[in-house]
């Protein structure tokens, strides 16, 4: 049975159709068997309703707190019986319960080059350090915010007038090459996550994951 993925959104969901392209272009061993969105309004749903993959609506305005809403999207995910959760572009800080339910099967992509700026405003605080190179990486998600084992990571070069738009649009472009990359290894079996280690073919990634330097953007 091919690996079965569900995909939350909070946006228009670029990263989804990478997703939606790999699988279709048989690069992802894998069916999405659904995609949510906390935002009923959310771009993404289209682009999922148009490619015939069921959609559903957890929408974080209608809970008292934030327990309540994980619990209900748990419930919601769980109901699709996934092998795998992706968070492309999920925009809200997910509970310890809830990470720890989906522990080892839940990825995220982070634009940056982890450990460096978690959280937001990334790319402009790049900027602002004078870095040279910024970039993605995609992690298994833990209870640290953007702190769990990074497993793939893509640099960019930081150029000279660069916005922390121009910026964005040049990490996004590797976003999505690496992450249906990360998803394309758990699905082949490849990747795991071992107590708090990301591990590919039985072997230890490096701290900051695996560099994959081949496609970086001139």
């Amino acid at each position: 049975m091919p690996c079965k993925l569900v995909i939350l959104i909070s946006g228009s969901g670029s990263n989804l159709q990478a997703f939606i392209d790999a699988a279709n272009q048989g690069e992802l061993p894998a069916d999405i068997a659904a995609v949510i969105s906390n935002r009923p309004a959310a771009g993404g749903l289209e682009r999922a309703a148009q490619a015939g993959i069921a959609t559903a609506v957890v929408d974080h305005t209608g809970f008292a707190n934030r327990d309540d809403f994980d619990a209900a999207l748990r419930d919601t995910i769980d109901s699709f019986a996934p092998d795998l959760v992706v968070l492309a572009g999920f925009m809200r800080i997910l509970g310890a319960d809830f990470v720890r339910h989906f522990r080892g099967r839940m990825l995220n992509i982070h634009p940056s080059l982890l450990p460096k700026y978690p959280g937001l405003h990334t790319h402009q605080r790049a900027i602002d350090a004078g870095d040279t190179e910024a970039g993605a990486t995609v992690h298994f998600v833990t209870e640290e915010l953007d702190g769990g084992p990074p497993i793939l990571q893509a640099q960019v070069p930081v150029k000279a007038g660069d916005t922390a738009e121009l910026l964005a649009a040049r990490v996004l472009e590797q976003e999505h090459r690496i992450y249906p990359l990360a998803a394309r290894w758990f699905a082949e079996g490849r990747l795991t996550l071992n107590g708090n280690q990301a591990e590919l073919d039985d072997n230890a990634l490096p701290p900051t994951g695996f560099p994959f330097h081949c496609v970086t953007a001139d």
